[in-house]
């Protein structure tokens, strides 16, 4: 399924690719968790796209890169190397149920998850609410409301 969106063009979040070890896997986890629709993962499998990703929102996707894709990624000196470079997280921000959804889904499935903080500063100004947890393959995921 191919679908083009437009957006007015202000500067915005396009995508951030995160390498992982099994790319369907790490699909799974962001629809289960997060509710994500994923994305070309059927065509991952079958060979005909070289990653899979998940939709955050209209806007924002996540790119599934396996790792042995790394070789490849030479469009600058250095990038092939950036597999496995240290990113500190990526926040997501949700209303404060789909928050407290996401924090039970955790649970139910073992996810280990930080305590909540509150008052932390992002794009939005002070979030309500925040915490963080990893993916399968070790990428950090801040959760936060600002309602």
């Amino acid at each position: 399924m191919t679908s083009e969106r437009t957006t007015d063009h202000t500067t915005r979040l396009d995508h951030v690719v995160l390498w992982v070890r099994d790319p369907v896997a790490a699909a799974q986890f962001y629809e289960k968790t997060l509710g994500t629709e994923p994305l070309r993962v059927t065509e991952y499998a079958a060979g005909t796209v070289s990653f899979p990703s998940v939709r955050l929102n209209e806007e924002t996707i996540l790119d599934l890169a396996p790792r042995s894709m790394a070789e490849r990624m030479r469009m600058v000196p250095g990038a092939d190397t950036s597999a496995g470079h240290p990113v500190n997280h990526i926040c997501v921000s949700l209303s404060p149920h789909d928050f407290d959804a996401l924090r039970a889904r955790l649970t139910e499935q073992s996810v280990p998850v930080s305590e909540i903080a509150h008052d932390s500063y992002g794009a939005r100004g002070l979030a309500k609410r925040s915490f963080y947890f990893p993916d399968p393959d070790g990428n950090i995921i801040e959760a936060r409301h600002y309602e």
